[in-house]
């Protein structure tokens, strides 16, 4: 050793290769899921594979503008459309007790969405070798040569973007405008609004009447 070097004095006493995690079963991996979603379709053909699913909000500001699907359609929607929740789970459409609903829009919209998926679909009898038909039930010429749905059950399209620009003013185009002072001005305005119109209402209320016309 020479110059001002620190002494070597490392540590190599971690036994790293024991912790190091592999996935050399990747492919066959991949390969076992897609058999096992084969022999499952072919289990309950000709029913769908995928169970009919709620369209709901994604979460944060950031992506609440785009849906999704959800677990699955609350007790109130399932109600407005007439399906009882214990039906529901047999007829191939998810429940959720626990979501609820946060406005009438989403009722509405996945109250539509019941709605449609219950005028496609064809219910067959339970047992097969019944001689009656149950209310509600098909025929047994209906479901007969009908071919399993593959893929999700009615997809969920994303809304057209909306994107509406205000007019630009001669009072935006003043140089002397800033607009960093602009914004601040402007959300100032936002924050005190409520509280303007409070006190408008009441300075509204307390002035006195004026005197009625002769």
């Amino acid at each position: 050793m020479k110059h001002n070097n620190v002494l070597p004095n490392q540590h190599f006493r971690k036994a790293w290769a024991e912790r190091v995690k592999t996935w050399l079963d990747q492919p066959k991996r991949k390969e076992r899921r897609r058999r096992a979603r084969q022999e499952k379709a072919a289990a309950i053909a000709p029913r769908p594979l995928e169970k009919l699913r709620p369209v709901v909000r994604c979460q944060t500001q950031r992506y609440n503008t785009r849906v999704r699907a959800g677990r699955g359609f609350t007790l109130d929607e399932l109600k407005a459309a007439g399906v009882n929740a214990r039906v529901a789970v047999t007829i191939g459409i998810a429940v959720d007790h626990r979501r609820t609903n946060k406005s009438a829009e989403s009722l509405n919209e996945n109250v539509a969405r019941l709605k449609a998926y219950l005028a496609k679909v064809i219910v067959a009898p339970r047992k097969s070798g019944a001689k009656h038909v149950k209310k509600g039930d098909a025929a047994r010429a209906e479901f007969k040569d009908v071919a399993q749905h593959s893929g999700a059950v009615l997809p969920i399209r994303q809304p057209a973007a909306k994107i509406e620009f205000a007019a630009v003013t001669e009072a935006m185009r003043d140089p002397k405008r800033g607009a960093y002072k602009t914004l601040r001005q402007e959300r100032i305005n936002q924050k005190l609004e409520g509280r303007r119109k409070k006190r408008a209402a009441e300075a509204a209320a307390e002035a006195p009447a004026a005197p009625a016309a002769e």
